[in-house]
């Protein structure tokens, strides 16, 4: 996904002198292209993410396209105030960044893990972007350039490979299909875990959907999906409040569909110590065999 990232910031630099990309002191190898090409349009402004956020602003203000690049820990949580007042309350098209989100930091400890934005994000006016890999980076991007309000694109777990889908989705939406619609029991997964939800599809023969817009959706849509199938799972590198288990939790629950539901993610606890990526999850009973493990156990599966 950074690649796809990294190419989109600077072709756009070169196509649009008002377009601007900042970065609060992180990301360099992403930049070279467009500090290569485009130089006068990427601004480093060192670790100062308020201040970051203001400047983007003030310079939106001015008819600019403003980026905002970070880790999800600082962009969007250390500036979340920053974020309301001075981008979201003014409704400006800022498109926020926030790399590194969920577990994929573990080794430098807590502080930079961020499983919370999704659920931060959600009271605000912002759209929030969970692509799953470069296909939905590519279309979220294209959207996103387009918005006329603001937009935050969460980045989890950037190698994960692309997943199998039809040539002919061409945009984003609230439910993407990806796998064996046929089934009676179906996978609704988002960002990095779409893999995950693609590994247990593809086993127990699951339908499998991808979900990469958790704000101001269509919530129809959401609806037409879950009314096919007599189970649901959410699966998700996100806490399971306030991300994507909680908007299918309330969907059925407001519209009193008869449906078998249960959600994975991010319980209320830190992950102890640091380690790999693998180590995260498995520490969050998020790894492959951790879910098949608990979906035998609530009867989701017959089988291991």
């Amino acid at each position: 996904m950074r690649e796809v990232l990294s190419k989109f910031l600077s072709t756009r630099a070169l196509e649009d002198r008002k377009f601007f990309v900042l970065s609060g002191d992180h990301g360099y190898a992403l930049f070279d292209e467009i500090n290569q090409k485009a130089p006068k349009q990427f601004i480093n402004t060192g670790v100062n993410e308020q201040a970051m956020v203001g400047l983007a602003a003030g310079m939106a203000k001015t008819g600019k396209k403003i980026v905002v690049y970070g880790l999800a820990s600082f962009i969007p949580i250390r500036v979340l105030e920053f974020i309301k007042i001075d981008i979201c309350y003014e409704n400006l098209p800022v498109i926020i960044l926030g790399d590194g989100a969920g577990t994929v930091y573990t080794t430098l400890g807590a502080s930079h893990q961020c499983t919370e934005d999704i659920a931060c994000l959600r009271t605000l006016p912002i759209k929030i972007y969970s692509p799953a890999d470069k296909f939905e980076m590519e279309l979220t991007l294209a959207e996103a350039i387009n918005n006329e309000m603001p937009s935050y694109i969460r980045i989890g777990k950037s190698d994960r490979p692309i997943i199998p889908r039809s040539p002919n989705i061409t945009k984003l939406s609230e439910t993407i299909p990806i796998y064996n619609q046929d089934s009676k029991t179906c996978i609704l997964a988002t960002g990095s875990m779409l893999h995950t939800g693609f590994q247990l599809a593809q086993k127990h023969r699951f339908a499998l959907y991808s979900c990469p817009i958790l704000n101001l959706y269509e919530i129809e849509n959401f609806i037409q999906t879950l009314k096919k199938y007599q189970s649901v799972i959410t699966i998700e590198e996100h806490s399971v409040r306030g991300g994507l288990g909680e908007i299918i939790a309330n969907i059925i629950a407001e519209n009193h569909l008869n449906i078998k539901f249960i959600k994975f993610g991010i319980k209320e606890y830190f992950t102890r110590g640091c380690g790999s990526y693998d180590y995260a999850l498995k520490y969050h009973h998020l790894d492959f065999h951790s879910i098949e493990s608990e979906l035998f156990a609530k009867g989701y599966i017959s089988n291991l």
